[in-house]
């Protein structure tokens, strides 16, 4: 039983691999932010888009 007790307390001690959750909670959230603003400006852009596109077409006629 204490062979028990002393894994459970060394695996609770040991921080080996709180680096790696740390960068991947930090990459997730930018990836997530990444998207909520490609998300809120893809309008724009596809506006953008065809406004110079419709410019080019009206300067060809």
């Amino acid at each position: 039983m204490k062979n028990i007790k002393h894994v459970f307390a060394s695996f609770v001690k040991d921080e080996s691999g709180q680096d790696l959750i740390e960068y991947a909670l930090v990459a997730g959230l930018i990836g997530l932010g990444a998207i909520v603003a490609m998300t809120g400006l893809s309008g724009k852009i596809s506006n953008a888009f065809n406004s110079v596109g419709n410019s080019l077409t009206n300067a060809m006629s």
